[in-house]
């Protein structure tokens, strides 16, 4: 029993060493502990928190480190968030901005008191569009201040940010990917175009010649939409007369009229139909000192990435 019960012992002395260790709160709202942060970002921002928690009485801290060690950012920032025991005893209304320079990772931790306001959802938006930008420029001053302004305005409901970037980026892609796959379908019966001798393979490059030109409108900028079409209309018969000048080309040609059996034309019909078929450290600067007020926190807010 003895024995067991200091291997147990050993096991969680091991775990709780092996755990990020949590940084003193030293009086500041700021700890810039991975040092990425300018002195006068730091100090603007400790005037701005000290401020807004004299007039609101909710507490936001910031802490800034260079890895989570392996620890998740969920956990690392409710063991700072519990520690640091930001907000109100009775309110529960405190915040924790999180960064993990190195791990690319940042967390909103919210205090039980906030998180009617402060909702998961809204701290997701502020990460996407006022951090993860500005932290894949490197520049962490504004992406964090961004972020403190951005959760004030939305514990006092003022925060309107929408996603309408987020869907103009998935707009984009969403074009350009229906519009490589309309390319490729068209890439394809353009090709057989090439070999194909005789009236079909010009039928081809005609009958082609309006998808070409109308599909880039939909799928290009406005200033580039020209440019399928123009390298379509010129190049398929320039490529079609150097093939047809080659001795590969030839082969090539001759392989998918006897392919069919009668015929060029109906050598491509057949088997274009089988085909389709299968187919810091911290600021001092501040003057005053800052200690949590015993508020809690239960694992609300949101985390993300950049």
């Amino acid at each position: 029993m003895m024995r067991f019960t200091f291997i147990v012992f050993l096991f969680i002395s091991g775990f709780t060493f092996a755990q990020k260790p949590v940084p003193e709160l030293w009086g500041t709202r700021v700890h810039d502990d991975a040092h990425v942060l300018k002195p006068e970002t730091i100090e603007a921002l400790e005037a701005q928190l000290k401020a807004y928690e004299d007039s609101t009485s909710n507490q936001i801290a910031i802490l800034t480190v260079s890895s989570l060690d392996g620890e998740t950012i969920e956990e690392y920032s409710l063991r700072v968030a519990e520690k640091w025991k930001l907000g109100q005893e009775d309110k529960d209304n405190g915040v924790l901005l999180l960064i993990a320079v190195d791990d690319h990772k940042m967390r909103i931790e919210v205090g039980h008191g906030l998180e009617g306001v402060l909702t998961d959802a809204l701290s997701s938006r502020i990460i996407r569009n006022e951090m993860a930008p500005a932290f894949r420029r490197a520049d962490f001053d504004e992406g964090v201040t961004a972020a403190i302004t951005a959760i004030t305005k939305a514990i006092g409901g003022e925060y309107t940010a929408n996603d309408s970037s987020e869907i103009v980026e998935l707009s984009t892609t969403a074009r350009i990917l229906i519009g490589l796959g309309i390319y490729a379908f068209l890439g394809i019966f353009a090709f057989f175009g090439l070999f194909i001798k005789g009236g079909w393979g010009w039928f081809m490059y005609l009958f082609l010649t309006p998808f070409f030109s109308i599909f880039p409108a939909f799928v290009f900028p406005l200033h580039l939409w020209y440019v399928p079409g123009v390298s379509y209309l010129v190049g398929f018969p320039i490529i079609k007369w150097l093939v047809n000048q080659t001795t590969w080309g030839k082969k090539l040609a001759k392989k998918f009229e006897e392919g069919g059996g009668s015929g060029s034309g109906g050598g491509w019909s057949r088997s274009s139909s089988s085909s389709w078929s299968s187919g810091s450290s911290s600021s001092r600067s501040s003057g005053s000192s800052f200690s949590g007020g015993g508020g809690s926190f239960g694992g609300g807010g949101s985390s993300g990435s950049w």
